[in-house]
């Protein structure tokens, strides 16, 4: 099992970022699929999810209409991707793809997931 994350980077502030998620090893075309973020000295938050048939999106306030989230692929090869526009230096987190059969509504109360990356760095700079 395995979620490899991918296109992380440093980018000026304004700039943008495509995150990928490679999920591969599990049927993840039955798990809801999303991002959570930790800033150093903080925990970790929610940031977006999407339902396993990509019908339904959730952002947390703070992506403020500049991330959008989405996923293709099916049974054992899904990959979503996040696409973050309009970035600025609050947005300087250690980016984690998750997986989970827990509703998406509930991620923004509960991290706990079935299965998570490593994690890619994001880095605004001002």
């Amino acid at each position: 099992v395995q979620l490899q994350a991918s296109g992380g980077g440093l980018v000026q502030a304004g700039g943008s970022l495509r995150l990928s998620c490679a999920a591969s090893g599990r049927t993840f075309s039955n798990y809801n699929m999303g991002w959570f973020r930790q800033a150093p000295g903080k925990e970790r938050e929610f940031v977006a999810a999407i339902t396993e048939t990509g019908s339904s999106t959730y952002y947390n306030y703070f992506t403020g209409g500049r991330f959008t989230l989405s996923r293709d692929g099916a049974k054992n090869t899904v990959t979503v991707y996040l696409q973050m526009n309009n970035l600025t230096p609050e947005d300087t987190a250690v980016y984690y793809c998750a997986a989970a059969s827990l509703a998406p509504s509930n991620w923004y109360i509960s991290n706990a997931m079935d299965y998570w990356g490593k994690g890619t760095q994001v880095t605004v700079s001002s």
